[in-house]
Order: structure tokens, then C-alpha cells, then sequence
């Protein structure tokens, strides 16, 4: 497997892990999710005096779901350049077998 790819799988991330640390770990689902400039401002504003922390538990779900889309979009570029990379070894085999065949 592609060392780049592997790396992009292992930075998806749960939406339950989200909410666990939102609820149990002072609300550092914005670092989890890898924004610690946003995670610095939610502890300073305490939470947006609790507002933005009300918001945040109806967000999470589409947080999430936007940082895995980028991964999954990266990934995905990935595995086609491999299914390529493969298709052209098959082609370079099969020609190479052609022309020995012709000798």
C-alpha cells in the first residue's frame, strides 16, 4: 500500500470520538479534527459563553464529514493513479510478450 495513502487513512476521523471529546475532554473536537487556531478561540471564548458549544453539538456530524470528504477525495486521486500506474505495467507485459511471441 502507498505510504501517502495509509497516512491519509489513519487521519480519518469518528464522529462519536468527536462528541466524546466535546462532551468529556473540554471540547477539543476542533483539535481532534486538527484546527487548533478555532480549538485556541472556543477555550478563550469559553465555549462562545456556551452558545457556540450548543451549535457545535448539532455541527459535529457535518465537521467531520467535511474533514473525511477531503481525505477520501485525496485518496481517491490515489487509487487512480495506481489503477493507471497498473494498467500501463499490464500494457508494457502484454506488448513485451507480443513482441517476443513475433520473433
Amino acid at each position: 500500500m502507498n505510504k501517502q495513502k495509509y497516512h491519509l487513512q489513519r487521519q480519518l476521523k469518528s464522529t462519536g470520538t468527536a462528541y466524546l471529546l466535546t462532551l468529556f475532554v473540554f471540547g477539543t473536537h476542533y483539535g481532534y479534527l486538527g484546527k487548533w487556531g478555532i480549538q485556541i478561540l472556543f477555550w478563550i471564548t469559553l465555549y462562545g459563553v456556551g452558545v457556540w458549544y450548543l451549535i457545535d453539538l448539532f455541527r459535529i456530524p457535518g465537521l467531520v464529514a467535511r474533514h473525511n470528504a477531503k481525505l477520501w477525495q485525496q485518496i481517491d486521486e490515489i487509487e487512480k493513479r495506481e489503477r493507471a500506474d497498473e494498467v500501463a505495467m499490464n500494457l508494457a507485459i502484454l506488448n513485451e510478450k507480443k513482441r517476443q511471441n513475433f520473433s
